[in-house]
């Protein structure tokens, strides 16, 4: 590409690719979204994108959002292009590009989050969403309830007009739009939790009784949050995205990679209204749950099992984890005589059919998700995403062999090292608990499981306690190759 043209309102005109057809001057915000990373632009702002083609939801736009120091920098890149970003579509057979423009503006990022709470107090504002990872709604990982003594919820109820957590800011945008005799907004989560908007419901709603229960019964009485599935794999931008993006005449400095499939299904609980995302292909249903469990459980428990493995043997992303013979082989068995033994099926999908799906998605290799980035987090995702399932199996009498041997890697991986010995960084909220725990059970693998807050009273459930000892003794004993024969005969 000879020309190359920098992102900004004043040149979409100059641009090859599909680019907004709407005014973008005359949009006024509907949502504000926190955290616009790479996942939320790829995804629900491209869905009120396409409806904002078809010249609907012109009141819906949508202002980012962040409550940490890191989000200034995604806000400073943002800005600097007004706010649009450029979509690649990686397709095995063909890669595709366009510019969206559904956000408008991103708040400041500061202190006490005053610019935040101000816009969410806005009449305007109906709907305020969430990207802000598994691990973000502060819930104790055994009980699953609310984290109420968590040093950021602690500032938070004794600092309620200075929060530091999303949360915090909900709280305080929601009193004062009490205060103005204004309805409250819907709270929709777009994190990979299973009863997300249940979850959100409980981490708001539990914040804001600490310093004020009447405003608790408030929000629970007259506002909503509906469950949501959500769906498409957007790895993280680095030098080769951005390289993608000029390959289109494009100079975007946060441009988004993205699979070729989106999905989004919604409970319709909105208690302010909302856009018609059904329109441009979102569901809504009244069995968010059913598609929850099949997505969560196959998909992202599907991703813990290759992603501890793969960095262990030295393997840099997901493709490549499924390109080698031995885990694609763990990945389909526990998956067919485990994972989706406790999914059921969902309208034109059954479990095996979704991870036919899956098995075909994760090989892409133009997608280039690394399985550092989807091992992070891992004390979040593995209690979220594969201890359930194992619960399920446990009480229903089958096997957990193979959820044994997942488990069993990623206490490996957070010994610290891979098989050529090369050191693995901290990778983990909790890195330096899990990597003391992690050397302890090399020597006693029961040491890993002694975790209770993160497996609670599996460590008593003899069925996984001893296939997990049996598998990790094996793998320091002879490495994963030879658990991963033992296990799938390949």
């Amino acid at each position: 590409m000879d020309k190359l043209t920098s992102l900004s309102n004043a040149t979409l005109g100059d641009l090859t690719v599909a680019r907004p057809q709407y005014d973008r001057a005359a949009l006024t915000p509907g949502i504000v979204h926190i955290g616009v990373g790479n996942f939320h632009r790829a995804h629900q702002a491209w869905y009120l994108h396409r409806l904002m083609q078809a010249g609907e939801a012109q009141d819906w736009a949508i202002l980012g959002a962040g409550v940490r120091p890191y989000d200034s920098a995604m806000r400073e890149k943002l800005l600097a292009q007004d706010c649009l970003t450029t979509l690649i579509e990686l397709d095995p057979a063909e890669t595709s590009a366009e510019v969206i423009g559904s956000m408008i503006d991103y708040l400041p990022i500061e202190d006490g989050n005053a610019a935040l709470i101000r816009a969410m107090a806005d009449p305007a504002i109906r709907i305020v969403g969430l990207t802000v990872t598994e691990s973000g709604y502060y819930i104790d990982p055994v009980t699953k309830g609310f984290d109420a003594a968590h040093p950021d919820i602690q500032h938070d109820v004794a600092q309620p007009e200075t929060p530091r957590t999303a949360f915090g800011a909900i709280v305080a945008a929601l009193r004062l739009r009490r205060a103005e005799g204004l309805s409250p907004f819907t709270g929709l989560s777009c994190d990979n939790l299973q009863g997300n908007g249940d979850i959100l419901r409980q981490t708001v709603v539990s914040l804001a009784r600490l310093s004020d229960p009447t405003l608790a019964d408030w929000i629970e009485d007259n506002g909503s949050f509906p469950n949501s599935m959500v769906d498409c794999i957007a790895p993280a931008t680095g030098p080769q995205e951005i390289a993608l993006a000029r390959d289109f005449g494009i100079v975007d400095t946060a441009p988004v990679t993205h699979e070729a499939f989106r999905q989004w299904v919604i409970e319709d609980n909105f208690c302010a209204g909302r856009p018609d995302w059904d329109k441009v292909g979102a569901t809504f249903s009244s069995d968010v749950h059913a598609y929850e469990k099949m997505k969560i459980r196959i998909l992202n428990a599907g991703h813990q099992v290759l992603a501890n493995v793969g960095d262990l043997m030295e393997i840099e992303t997901i493709s490549g984890c499924m390109a080698n013979p031995q885990i694609r082989a763990l990945f389909r068995k526990v998956q067919a005589e485990e994972i989706t033994q406790t999914v059921v099926p969902v309208p034109d999908m059954t479990p095996l059919a979704y991870l036919d799906l899956i098995e075909q998605r994760f090989s892409n290799p133009r997608i280039v998700d690394t399985t550092r980035r989807v091992a992070f987090d891992g004390s979040a995702r593995h209690t979220g995403f594969v201890l359930p399932i194992l619960r399920d199996q446990l009480a229903a009498g089958r096997s957990v062999s193979g959820l044994a041997l997942v488990e069993a890697l990623w206490a490996r991986m957070c010994e610290g090292t891979r098989e050529d010995g090369s050191t693995i960084a901290p990778n983990d909220p909790l890195w330096n608990e899990l990597q003391t725990c992690a050397r302890a059970a090399k020597e006693r693998p029961e040491a890993w499981l002694e975790q209770e807050r993160l497996y609670g009273d599996l460590a008593q459930a003899a069925p996984f306690r001893d296939a997990f000892v049996g598998w990790l003794a094996l793998i320091w004993a002879e490495g994963c190759s030879a658990a991963l024969s033992k296990y799938a005969d390949v």
